[in-house]
C-alpha cells in the first residue's frame, strides 16, 4: 500500500487534475484508491462530485483537529473503488490552532498509521492532494508519504519554483521522513505550438533525467471542463487528448511500480 502526495507549492499546475484522474485511471485497472483532499479549497472534493460546504467535522479537518478518526470520515464517490476524505475552508485555520503542538507535523502520519493498522484500510493507493504552498499542511503530507509526484507546468519560472520545493523535500528527509522519495515529475499544460513548452521539457529532462515521466499532459479544454461536472476527465470524455494522456500516465505509473518490485 503506497501513500503518495501530489505536490507543488505553485497553484494552477495541475495537482488536483492529476490526483483525480490518476485515481480514476487506477480504479479502472482494478486498484482500490483513497483520495485525501488536503487543500482548504476542496477542489479534489468537488472534482469527484462531493460538496466542499459540509460540516467540517466530517472532513480531514475533523481528523487533524483530533475529533474524528479517518475511518469515520471516509466517503464513497460515485466511482467504484474510489473513496475520498473531503476538505473545506475550515482546514485553513489548522496551522494557528495547532501552534502550541510540537508534534503537529506528525498528526496526519499518526492518524493514517492508526487507520492502516486497524486493517480496515484495504487500499492499494492513498493519494494526497496538497495545497499550493509549503505550509504546515504540506509538511504533514510530506511526513506521511512514501513518495511524491510533482506536476510541473511547462511555463517560464516553473523550474525555479521546483528548486525551492526540492530544498524543502531534502530538509524533510533529513529531519522528519528519511524514507521519502520523488517518484516522478509530470509535465503538465504542454502546448506543442509553444517553443517554451519544448524548452522547459528539455531542461527538466536534462536535469532530472529518468525522474521525468515520458507521458506529457497537454493543455486541453475537456480537462478544464470535467471538474465542473464533478467527474474525472477519464469518465467525462474518455476519448479526448487529456484523457488519453492520463490513461498513458496511469500505465506508466503502474509499470514504474512493477519495475521497482523486479529490481528489489
Amino acid at each position: 500500500m503506497q501513500i503518495i502526495s501530489v505536490i507543488n507549492q505553485k497553484g494552477g499546475v495541475g495537482k488536483t487534475t492529476t490526483v483525480i484522474n490518476l485515481a480514476a485511471g487506477l480504479v479502472q485497472q482494478e486498484k482500490k484508491v483513497l483520495v485525501i483532499d488536503l487543500d482548504p479549497q476542496g477542489n479534489a472534493t468537488t472534482g469527484l462530485g462531493l460538496s466542499n460546504l459540509e460540516n467540517s467535522s466530517e472532513t480531514i479537518y475533523g481528523v487533524l483537529n483530533g475529533t474524528k478518526a479517518i475511518s469515520a470520515v471516509i466517503k464513497k464517490t460515485e466511482f467504484k473503488n474510489l473513496d475520498i476524505v473531503s476538505s473545506n475552508v475550515d482546514l485553513s485555520g489548522l496551522e494557528a490552532e495547532t501552534a502550541g503542538d510540537s508534534e503537529r507535523a506528525f498528526i496526519l502520519k499518526a492518524k493514517l498509521t492508526a487507520y492502516l493498522n486497524d486493517s480496515r484500510g484495504s487500499y492499494d493507493y492513498i493519494l494526497i492532494d496538497c495545497p499550493p504552498s509549503l505550509s504546515l499542511i504540506t509538511v504533514m503530507a510530506l511526513v506521511s508519504s512514501h513518495s511524491l509526484v510533482v506536476p510541473l507546468q511547462t511555463e517560464f519560472f516553473a523550474l525555479e519554483g521546483l528548486t525551492q520545493l526540492m530544498k524543502t523535500i531534502e530538509r524533510i528527509k533529513v529531519s522528519l521522513n528519511p524514507e521519502l522519495q520523488i517518484r516522478g515529475i509530470l509535465l503538465t499544460m504542454y502546448d506543442k505550438r509553444n517553443k517554451l513548452s519544448a524548452q522547459v521539457e528539455k531542461e527538466a529532462r536534462d536535469y532530472f533525467n529518468d525522474k521525468v515521466y515520458q507521458t506529457v499532459i497537454p493543455r486541453n479544454v475537456r480537462l478544464s471542463e470535467a471538474p465542473s461536472h464533478g467527474m474525472p476527465v477519464l469518465i467525462y470524455d474518455k476519448l479526448c487528448l487529456g484523457s488519453k494522456s492520463y490513461f498513458n500516465f496511469t500505465d506508466e505509473f503502474i509499470n514504474q511500480e512493477q519495475k521497482t518490485e523486479r529490481s528489489v
